[in-house]
């Protein structure tokens, strides 16, 4: 149950679904990178396939940055599977369909599980790993 300093799920779902559109919109439709800022912590990690983890706003808008020009990708759209209370956040395992454009033309399905913390009244991705489907 939720209590006045813990949102319920109904509440953290709507706001996390605002902060997935934006990484959309934003990162990839409009390659507003600085926009990642409303989208993850100031300390968060990331843990991409194949690759060191990476940490901090900073190499997270390099990370991709770069991913996002040299796949031209287009769009990724994020559907949550499960969410559930975790500590101070929440965590959310769900799925996602990445589209390219150019010579790398293809679609691309992954799975994901990410750890959301509130920061400055917005939920906002705290830890973030992903894996491709075979």
């Amino acid at each position: 149950m939720a209590t006045a300093q813990t949102p319920g799920l109904d509440t953290i779902k709507l706001a996390m679904a605002e902060t997935n559109a934006l990484f959309n919109h934003e990162v990839f439709l409009k390659r507003n990178f600085a926009a990642l800022d409303d989208v993850y912590t100031a300390d968060a990690r990331i843990l991409p396939p194949g690759s060191p983890m990476i940490s901090g706003r900073e190499a997270i808008r390099t990370f991709w940055s770069e991913l996002v020009k040299s796949a031209d990708a287009r769009s990724v759209e994020l559907v949550s599977d499960d969410v559930m209370h975790a500590g101070d956040g929440v965590v959310e395992i769900g799925h996602a369909t990445l589209t390219m454009q150019g010579e790398s033309a293809a679609v691309m399905t992954v799975k994901y599980v990410v750890y959301w913390r509130q920061e400055k009244n917005r939920w906002k991705w705290h830890v973030d790993i992903w894996n491709p489907n075979a």
